[in-house]
């Protein structure tokens, strides 16, 4: 049975433990052994917390046992992107800038998801301070994608998407600041979160870009997405109950999502809607103007807040960076602070735009990236190569981040293709229930 219990839904592990069928302390001992077991244990795990993990087992055991659990997922182990604090922990960011960092506290949201009863399995291997779409880090560990070993398995939160789906965890967390959470989700097969910027407390978590970083969960089903957001901001899940497609309205982005897409991507994305319009949403195609406008913005706010959050720390040891890394970071000192207050001022106007358009809409609807997860080997080898499918993974999911969206990616069927819902700002309960008719259907 323990082996069924490393692919089940958080949701079901959690039924389970409350049905008395599952132990807490039993499920955690199984993911606890084939974390530290699996063939690619090393390559998703940067470290494990085996002593925490087994006391808020026993502690989720004592609860279950006295019928007083927390919620649905008290007793679930789930992993942590390396970039939330974990109180007496080395939290490092996928970084050897930060090497030996232990904070003292825990970061907000692991506290949050701690008093829900989730365990806390360990910390999972990222991109380079989360500045990449790819999960190619030659510092620490590259994360390999569970349907190509050779290949990334999409950044930054690699190690997070990883973990659940070679059945190392049961769900992860992991942060999306320009589609962080989406890209791994999506070549990794799984759902992916991203959630509305300031919506979930980024208080202890290691920043990217204050302006666009949000925490999102990776998981098995929509219903895992909507109990992990409860679970990260103390809330109550979204209720799912009823969802339908039946007259739902979607809107497929035709501006920029469709240029240089690969063959399966775009047969994933186009299987995927075929569906959606059986189970009876209404699909119609726009372009959207502002979106381009906002693309084009991308490199004057993300880097230059990236490298001014980082100068510092980056200029005093920059030899043990990922040189590709590193010219990110410093492509951000070329922006002046003219044009980045600038930049913002026309965002804002471009989000208005955006926010009439879709308006009318349940979600709008593209694919997630346009491309698959790329060779490991060369992309470490060839500049070129890593240029072009680092920008090219991220192009899509970046509307959301750009917009300051709430989205979800689903999988099509089709491995390492997803199909993104894109909703207005906290939009998230809408999103979770429309995505939950939408999962039915692709299944």
């Amino acid at each position: 049975m323990s082996d069924k219990w490393l692919f089940m839904t958080a949701s079901d592990l959690g039924r389970g433990i409350d049905f008395g069928e599952i132990d807490p302390v039993a499920l955690t001992e199984c993911y606890l052994d084939a974390a530290s077991n699996h063939r690619v244990s090393s390559r998703v795990y940067a470290r494990l917390t085996e002593h925490r993990a087994r006391a808020e087992a026993k502690a989720a055991k004592v609860r279950a046992d006295m019928g007083q659990r927390r919620g649905l997922l008290d007793g679930v182990p789930i992993s942590w992107k390396d970039l939330y604090d974990t109180a007496g922990v080395a939290t490092e960011a996928g970084s050897g800038l930060l090497k030996g960092r232990i904070p003292e506290v825990d970061a907000e949201v692991l506290h949050n998801a701690t008093e829900a009863g989730t365990v806390c399995l360990g910390k999972t291997h990222m991109s380079e301070l989360a500045f990449s779409g790819l999960g190619l880090n030659p510092v620490t560990e590259t994360s390999p994608c569970v349907n190509d070993l050779d290949a990334v398995a999409g950044g930054s939160s690699s190690g997070a998407a990883t973990s659940v789906a070679f059945g190392l965890a049961a769900a992860g967390i992991g942060s999306d600041t320009g589609g962080s959470v989406r890209i791994p989700a999506a070549w990794n097969d799984l759902v992916g979160l991203k959630t509305t910027i300031d919506r979930v407390s980024v208080k202890g978590a290691v920043p990217l870009c204050t302006r666009f970083d949000t925490v999102g969960p990776l998981c098995r089903s929509v219903e895992d997405a909507a109990h992990l957001l409860a679970a990260l901001e103390g809330g109550k899940p979204a209720d799912l109950c009823g969802a339908s497609l039946d007259g739902a309205r979607l809107m497929i982005l035709d501006t920029i999502a469709f240029d240089d897409i690969r063959p399966e991507p775009k047969a994933g994305f186009n299987s995927a809607v075929d569906r959606l319009k059986a189970a009876g949403a209404i699909v119609d195609h726009q372009n959207a103007p502002e979106i381009a406008e906002a693309l084009a913005l991308s490199g004057t706010l993300f880097a230059s807040e990236a490298y001014g959050i980082w100068k510092d720390v980056i200029e005093a040891n920059p030899a043990v960076m990922f040189p590709e890394i590193l010219e990110r970071f410093r492509s951000g000192a070329a922006i002046s602070a003219p044009d980045y207050i600038a930049g913002w001022r026309r965002l804002e106007a471009l989000r208005a735009l955006w926010g009439q358009r879709i308006a009318g809409y349940d979600a709008v609807i593209l694919p997630t990236s346009p491309i698959l997860p790329p060779n490991a080997e060369r992309l470490l080898t060839d500049s070129d190569y890593y240029v072009t499918e680092n920008l090219l993974a991220l192009r899509n999911t970046r509307v959301g981040n750009l917009m300051g969206s709430a989205g979800i990616t689903l999988p099509t069927g089709l491995p390492s293709t997803g199909i993104m819902f894109i909703g207005a700002p906290n939009s998230e309960e809408r999103l979770l229930r429309l995505c939950t008719a939408a999962e039915n259907a692709l299944s």
